[in-house]
């Protein structure tokens, strides 16, 4: 067990691939001589050289594509988007490339491709650079997306995204970056798509994901104190979902709360909502209630900003009336 920061644990994974990988190479601004806008590739121009870590013009399309004809060729590349609000610019490269060429040549071209994107409200960058788009990405058939919620998440899901053959996105949060975790190397890794409880509980189910977990296990907390035990998972994927542990924990519950980041309409919540509620529907004391951002641009104020997205004491109040509405604290 070690000690580190969450873009620590994803530099870690960088560099360990790197070295046991001559086909692992890194492109994105400001990745090699700068080491990254979150720092986490630090030091591997120096170590692996400039071929391997390149710093590419500021036109997301053309590099995205780039580490698209890489992946074809056989290449292991992981593309840094400075920031998910860019990501737009990539748009054709991911879903126009990325997501459907494997598809359309009946398996006869491998996608090993792994795109990095920083991204959420992370205090005071402007509605510009503060978008949450995983529902538009979500919507991609071919693309796989992962949440890594956590420094011992962001080491082993990074890693297993470098191994696989589909073109799958990380999704980082800009707040997380700094946030301190226990990371083992050698226990071995949950499924890339696996959820995981990190609280156990029996009063409800949160199912959040992101930066919203640790928002919801302080919530948890408070409401421990008021009776209410919240069972909490962290999705860690949303693309796909694991259905099946989210079931089981709402099978024990009976109520479901879903915690996102982004807006609620269209969101990622919506397609949880959707599908629990189907697939639980004889098992629920209520219907599952989402908890997320509202709809509109993410202000600059930080005061404005803060009410625009969930916060602990909005997770709380959302869970009362959750338990409210089916009558019972047991």
């Amino acid at each position: 067990m070690t000690d580190m920061l969450y873009w620590q644990a994803l530099h870690r994974a960088l560099d360990l691939e790197m070295d046991i990988d001559e086909s692992v190479l890194v492109l994105g601004e400001d990745v090699g001589l700068f080491g990254g806008t979150y720092r986490v590739t630090e030091g591997l121009m120096a170590k692996y050289g400039e071929w391997r870590v390149r710093d590419t013009p500021i036109s997301e399309n053309s590099f995205t594509g780039l580490g698209v004809g890489a992946a074809m060729l056989g290449l292991r590349p992981v593309v840094e988007i400075m920031t998910v609000n860019f990501a737009l610019l990539a748009l054709d490269a991911l879903i126009n490339m990325a997501a459907k060429i494997p598809f359309m040549s009946g398996g006869q071209f491998p996608m090993g491709l792994t795109v990095r994107m920083p991204g959420g409200v992370a205090r005071q960058l402007g509605a510009q650079h503060s978008q949450r788009l995983e529902h538009t990405l979500m919507n991609v058939p071919g693309l796989r997306i992962v949440v890594p919620a956590t420094p011992q998440d962001a080491f082993w899901q990074l890693r297993q995204a470098i191994h696989s053959d589909d073109p799958l996105i990380v999704l980082e949060h800009e707040l997380l970056y700094f946030r301190k975790g226990q990371v083992d190397e050698t226990v071995p890794p949950l499924l890339l798509h696996q959820a995981k409880i990190v609280r156990e509980g029996r009063t409800l189910s949160c199912i959040a994901y992101s930066r919203m977990v640790e928002v919801a296990l302080e919530a948890a907390d408070i409401l421990a104190g008021m009776g209410i035990d919240m069972e909490v998972i962290n999705l860690r994927s949303l693309s796909p979902i694991d259905w099946d542990s989210c079931q089981n924990s709402v099978q024990k519950t009976h109520r479901c709360l879903v915690v996102e980041e982004d807006c609620v309409f269209a969101g990622a919540g919506a397609e949880l909502v959707a599908t629990l509620q189907d697939r639980c529907f004889y098992f629920l004391d209520a219907p599952v209630l989402r908890v997320g951002g509202i709809n509109l641009p993410t202000p600059f104020s930080a005061a404005l900003e803060a009410e625009s997205i969930p916060r602990p004491d909005t997770v709380v109040q959302s869970a009362r009336d959750l338990v409210s509405r089916a009558g019972n604290t047991k």
